[in-house]
């Protein structure tokens, strides 16, 4: 999960300007709940998590998750790994961590599809 990442540099992410990091998953408000406690969220560190339970917003950004490999583990629709740079309303950017061979984004932590939506990569777009 990267989401330790941004709460931890979020101060740099806010020196570029960045008001605020939302991260939004296709879980419910209690699963998104237990995540911010489990990752120590707060109101002041800059980050916020939302659900998205219904899919409604990955749907209109066109980011469901449609590889069968992980649908096949998964089941329900889940969005893909992802960053959106907004700025005035404006989508400035979008990076997609996603391969042919890693659907999620997630196979190598450290490798070079995962890194398109690290805070490393993430301050080079600002």
């Amino acid at each position: 999960m990267q989401l330790p990442e941004y709460i931890k540099r979020f101060s740099e992410l806010k020196a570029k300007g960045v008001d605020e990091v939302i991260s939004f998953c296709v879980n419910d408000g209690a699963v998104m709940k237990g995540w911010a406690k489990h990752l120590g969220v707060t109101e002041d560190c800059g980050v916020t998590l939302m659900g998205d339970p219904q899919s409604r917003l990955t749907r209109r950004l066109g980011m469901v998750l449609k590889h069968p490999g992980p649908m096949s583990v998964l089941g329900n629709p889940r969005c893909k790994r992802f960053v959106l740079v907004v700025d005035d309303c404006e989508i400035k950017a979008v990076e997609i961590s996603e391969a042919e061979d890693d659907p999620a984004g997630d196979n190598d932590p450290k490798g070079p599809v995962t890194a398109k939506t690290r805070v490393d990569h993430l301050l080079t777009l600002l």
